[in-house]
């Protein structure tokens, strides 16, 4: 079943839906992280003001530039690092056309959904944004102290993470939140192990970034499967 919801969502990943929201996910994202960088910025330059005053040397006027050029440094590194979480949680803004077009694809016959307005969708997007970033930069700590398995953490929490979120979402779609909830959880060893199995590329470069994608297709596949929704 897991397998057979993977092949189907590769299969699919030429699709035109699937490209333009990889575009506007990989844009908002660069668009996200450059913003954050500009803040941290000009919140150290604010802070330490055009003189900083440091003990037993006092007032110096370049501490500010080191500080802030510092920062920016430190951001780009990171970025590294919150890419990926970020390009998924924006990613999942636009999820409905991703379903849609597997739907469409696949299970053409489905009676209509209204979709997620669009509240609900900014408010799940940072909600999810807020702990992808929480669990990734925690996850840095937990990679220098176990190290030799640090790979295995790394998918079995991004796995279990967006596993969680886009099944939610995708099921949401059709049975409303409380159902779509319920049956996540009747599922969560299927939805953990889909996850971690999406996520498994997550460590390559420029690939991670089509995995989202890759994962509400595959959710979508998974879910229709667990729970078959009446044609028209």
């Amino acid at each position: 079943m897991i397998l057979s919801s993977i092949v189907k969502a590769l299969r699919q990943i030429g699709d035109q839906r699937f490209r333009q929201v990889l575009l506007l996910g990989i844009g908002l994202s660069v668009l996200f992280l450059v913003g954050a960088t500009l803040g941290v910025f000009t919140l150290i330059n604010w802070s330490f003001g055009p003189e900083a005053s440091l003990p037993l040397i006092g007032p110096v006027s370049w501490a500010s530039d080191v500080m802030s050029w510092a920062s920016v440094l430190a951001m780009l590194v990171l970025s590294v690092f919150l890419m990926m979480p970020v390009a998924s949680a924006i990613i999942s803004l636009f999820l409905e056309r991703v379903v849609q077009a597997v739907e469409d694809k696949h299970y053409p016959n489905l009676p209509v959904v209204t979709g997620i307005p669009l509240g609900q969708a900014l408010f799940d997007m940072l909600n999810f944004l807020l702990v992808l970033l929480a669990a990734n930069l925690v996850a840095l700590l937990l990679y220098a102290l176990f190290f030799p398995v640090a790979p295995f953490i790394f998918w079995g929490m991004n796995g279990f993470l967006l596993g969680r979120e886009y099944f939610q979402l995708v099921a949401t779609r059709r049975l409303g939140w409380a159902e779509a909830k319920a049956l996540r959880r009747r599922h969560t060893g299927k939805i953990w192990l889909a996850g971690t199995l999406v996520a498994v590329p997550l460590s390559m470069p420029l690939v991670n970034l089509v995995i989202p994608i890759l994962a509400v297709a595959t959710f979508t596949h998974l879910f229709h499967q667990l729970s078959p929704v009446p044609s028209d």
